[in-house]
């Protein structure tokens, strides 16, 4: 079977940036695939060559079996896209919206109604009302709806939670799996790291390349060292003393505890716990746990940036 998306050795500049450097990976059918990375990973470079709206200087991209170059007008009409900043017609309202962008893809709302009823039935209040005037969840949902209006085969989403609240990404999120289920191949980024668990599989994207590939739990399977959650009131002092401990890898802040990677093996966390006692942190606690998708994301980066210093000169 012919995977849905493919990029082979991709690389995009921008005078002196490295935009993308090298990419290569593929999304399967029906696949919830998921680009995690902060701002300036090459998240959206990456989306807009894959949605024909940029040419690659390296490297190549097919969608559905075509050539994102050779055959960018095909594509067009098979995928449906959602950039990461809202890109509706602001001064329509939400119901012209849908019907411009159904007849730009040569349907009706009607012809594929089934297929947003569930999203467009949180709309239907507000059809009368502008784009512009929506909340942040319901222009997600409005740019959701337009991009599936002519029932796409594939849906590139650019951070499509990014700046609204908790309760509009859990629904959203909601919403793709629904989506996964009737078919649709999903490529959705995200800086979010608890979104990257929601996903079939994950990549972890920094400076323009592909850290990792995998499912979230073989993500996670990367960590390789002891991580310990430490906690004491002085929360500012305890993560620059735990820099200075002999054998600290890393010490950084996760929520209301400092998540401490030791260098050795095996360590002994009643010595760490001595040690910070010793330093006057009396209400110190220590204690082993699992690193989770952002421990790894945290790990892999900084395994990556003396490797990519050397080689960048």
């Amino acid at each position: 079977m012919i995977p849905t998306v493919t990029t082979v050795g991709l690389s995009k500049r921008f005078g002196k940036v490295e935009a993308l450097r090298e990419i290569t990976f593929s999304v399967s059918e029906a696949e919830l695939f998921g680009l995690i990375g902060a701002d300036g990973a090459g998240k959206t470079t990456l989306f807009r060559i894959l949605a024909t709206l940029l040419i690659p200087d390296e490297g190549n991209a097919s969608i559905l079996g075509l050539d994102t170059v050779a055959s960018y007008r095909a594509i067009r009409t098979r995928i449906g896209y959602m950039p990461g900043r809202f890109s509706l017609y602001q001064d329509l309202s939400v119901e012209e919206n849908l019907n411009f962008f159904a007849t730009v893809f040569g349907t009706t709302v009607e012809e594929n109604y089934d297929l947003i009823r569930e999203i467009y039935d949180q709309l239907e209040p507000f059809r009368k009302r502008r784009a512009g005037q929506l909340s942040g969840g319901m222009k997600q949902k409005l740019a959701l709806c337009c991009a599936l209006v002519h029932r796409p085969e594939l849906l590139l989403l650019d951070e499509p939670t990014t700046g609204v609240d908790a309760v509009s990404r859990q629904e959203f999120w909601q919403m793709l799996g629904r989506l996964k289920r009737q078919g649709i191949t999903i490529l959705v980024s995200t800086p979010y790291m608890d979104e990257a668990s929601l996903c079939d599989r994950v990549a972890f994207m920094q400076d323009g390349r592909i850290m990792a590939i995998d499912t979230p739990a073989g993500i996670t399977g990367l960590f390789r060292k002891p991580l310990f959650a430490v906690r004491a009131r002085d929360k500012h002092r305890l993560i620059n003393d735990l820099r200075t401990f002999e054998h600290a890898s890393s010490a950084y802040a996760f929520g209301n505890s400092i998540h401490y990677t030791d260098l050795r093996q095996s360590p002994d966390p009643r010595e760490l716990e001595a040690w910070l006692k010793n330093r006057g942190f009396d209400d110190v606690e220590v204690e082993r746990i699992e690193p989770g998708i952002e421990d790894t994301f945290m790990a892999l980066t900084e395994s990556v940036r003396p490797r990519q210093e050397a080689a960048d000169g």
